[in-house]
């Protein structure tokens, strides 16, 4: 009966765009890498197990077709099972007999696996996000918005979109509803969200460009507000940040992290404290402050563009000692500023003390550097990687891993790093070496010493980019993408000869890549090396430069100038490190000597 058959088995589109390729004569083991995934298809698992699926799919939607197709197309199918002893098919005649028998179509549900209905290299990386079903698939781009594929390895807006579009072409057999918000366009192109008005009923959280006070909590009549005219030009409390934060817009860095922890405040004042910022006194400053230790679920969400209306201050429930002492600190600065600048009257932060924080007996976590021996062996199979043609990925991260493991760089020094800072030297001994001139932490300007290995790695880099890295006139920065994505923001960046450098988020995803594929390729990892790779980190590299300085009798003054510490007792923690090492492999060699007498 049809009926049976329709309960005992049911396709879905990709069984059917399995079947198209069986009927065009593809082998049955294409098929299964093209079209499935073992982990969710059983019958995928050899191409004999393939073939059976497929024959056995299509015997049964045959028999669909007789019992439901037209009189011509049943006489059609009965007449090549009698010839051939099975239907013998063309493309055009199974477009027919998948039309006879959609009902044999199965709909999707929210508690199907991912690899039941997009193809294995989209299921694979899904899953590797922690989306196993169409549920945790509908719930991650709820939570995410526009932006969700961003964090999906190989998911672009092209294909995100048809994703998307897809969920909600089958909201009512899933059953879960695709919020409105998950943009089908391209998130980076969007227009600019509205201005949201803060401070009346029903209060809503946003980025501080994206705010506007309403009157009653604007400031401008805030009870803490200087009674004499101020320095700068702020009618209200949003202007008075806004003018603070301009102080540091040539430090990206320290502008992002003072623009945080002022924003967050702003939005607890007047959503939370229902108060002004220039009227908060000690008690709302002591409010807060505790309110850093577990802020509120309203203000907690998944990183989130700052367009979003998903977007929310806190990407975790809880911060650290070390983060609620960086907010107070920071706020106390800011609020110092704008009594200074006469905006305030007074700071009540002054009268705040600092959050308790243990303090650590050593800040630097140099035991993620890599053993000089596995240092040695991550060296030389990324050089072989390299040397392979095509290799494009593996040549940067060849060149980023010698930047920072050679020249002791900070991740943001390599994404700043250029061509116009980088020059030849000649040392007294005649040694050819490259100097490369950084801007540091606070600001501060240092060369440091290239090796010849790590300039020619760039060079190759620079040979997959279609540059010359030997010209007089070479400009730009020295590690740059080679792939521009296919967005407008991104190509007007990139346009003409303007290339722009790495992100320095980026720098940690490649050197992520970097650490799962040797994690796989390198051979017989001692225990001690496994865990050393599983922990590597654009600053591990950092770290590992400075305990093999500190190994070789490298000065410590000089060490101190290369890395660019303030403090030469910061520098002196490799050396206590060295030393603790060949304390320990001293030890190793006294407790063997001791076990064979």
């Amino acid at each position: 009966m049809p009926e049976q058959l329709h309960l005992q088995r049911q396709f879905s589109a990709k069984d059917f765009a399995a079947l198209r390729a069986f009927v065009q004569r593809l082998p049955p083991a294409t098929i299964a890498r093209t079209y499935y995934d073992p982990d969710d298809d059983e019958h995928a698992s050899t191409p004999g197990a393939m073939e059976r699926y497929l024959r056995g799919m299509l015997a049964t939607l045959v028999d669909l077709a007789i019992e439901h197709g037209s009189t011509v197309l049943a006489d059609h199918l009965k007449t090549s099972i009698r010839r051939h002893g099975s239907a013998n098919l063309t493309a055009g005649a199974l477009k027919m007999v998948e039309e006879a028998a959609r009902l044999a179509v199965a709909t999707p549900a929210a508690t199907h696996g991912i690899g039941m209905w997009f193809r294995p290299m989209v299921a694979r990386h899904l899953k590797g996000r922690g989306i196993a079903t169409l549920g945790d698939l509908v719930a991650y781009c709820n939570a995410r918005g526009g932006s969700w594929w961003r964090s999906v390895a190989r998911i672009g807006p092209g294909r995100a979109r048809r994703i998307v579009a897809w969920l909600r072409r089958h909201e009512a057999s899933i059953g879960l509803h695709v919020e409105a918000d998950v943009d089908l366009a391209d998130p980076l192109v969007a227009a600019d969200a509205d201005i949201i008005a803060i401070g009346g009923a029903g209060a809503q959280i946003a980025p501080l460009e994206r705010i506007a006070l309403r009157e009653v909590l604007n400031g401008s009549k805030g009870i803490n507000r200087a009674a004499g005219f101020p320095f700068f030009q702020a009618h209200d409390d949003l202007a008075a940040i806004r003018a603070y934060l301009h102080l540091y817009r040539d430090q990206p860095k320290t502008l992002r992290a003072y623009t945080k922890e002022l924003e967050r405040f702003l939005l607890w004042a007047v959503t939370v404290r229902g108060k002004a910022l220039s009227s908060l006194l000690v008690d709302d400053c002591e409010a807060y402050k505790d309110f850093l230790k577990l802020p509120s679920p309203a203000f907690v969400g998944p990183r989130a563009p700052r367009s979003s209306r998903r977007w929310r201050p806190f990407a975790a429930d809880s911060l650290s000692p070390e983060s609620q002492l960086y907010a107070v600190r920071a706020l106390r600065a800011a609020f110092t500023w704008l009594v200074d600048a006469r905006y305030l009257a007074g700071n009540p932060w002054k009268l705040v003390r600092d959050p308790v924080t243990v303090e650590r007996e050593v800040t630097l976590q140099v035991e993620r550097a890599l053993p000089e021996a596995l240092w040695n062996d991550v060296r030389a199979h990324v050089r072989l990687r390299s040397t392979t043609p095509g290799n494009h990925h593996w040549r940067i991260v060849h060149a980023l891993m010698l930047l920072l493991g050679d020249s002791g760089l900070r991740r943001e020094e390599a994404a700043g790093a250029r061509r116009e800072a980088l020059h030849p030297v000649v040392a007294d001994d005649g040694t050819e070496l490259w100097a490369l001139r950084v801007i540091g932490k606070r600001r501060r300007e240092r060369t440091v010493p290239v090796s010849p290995e790590t300039v020619e790695a760039i060079r190759a880099h620079w040979r997959d980019r279609g540059e010359d890295f030997d010209t007089p006139a070479a400009a730009g920065p020295l590690l740059s993408p080679l792939v521009i994505p296919n967005t407008q923001t991104a190509r007007r960046k990139h346009e003409g000869d303007h290339r722009m450098p790495y992100y320095t988020n980026a720098l940690n995803r490649l050197i992520d890549w970097l650490r799962r594929r040797l994690l796989v390729e390198l051979e017989t990892l001692t225990p001690a090396a496994h865990a050393a790779l599983v922990h590597m980190s654009p600053h591990a590299f950092r770290h590992t430069f400075g305990t093999l300085a500190a190994a070789s009798d490298v000065p410590i003054d000089v060490v101190q100038k290369v890395l660019g510490h303030q403090s030469v007792q910061t520098t002196s923690i490799y050396v206590q490190a060295e030393q603790r090492r060949v304390m320990r492999e001293i030890g190793l060699m006294y407790v063997k000597r001791a076990a064979s007498e």
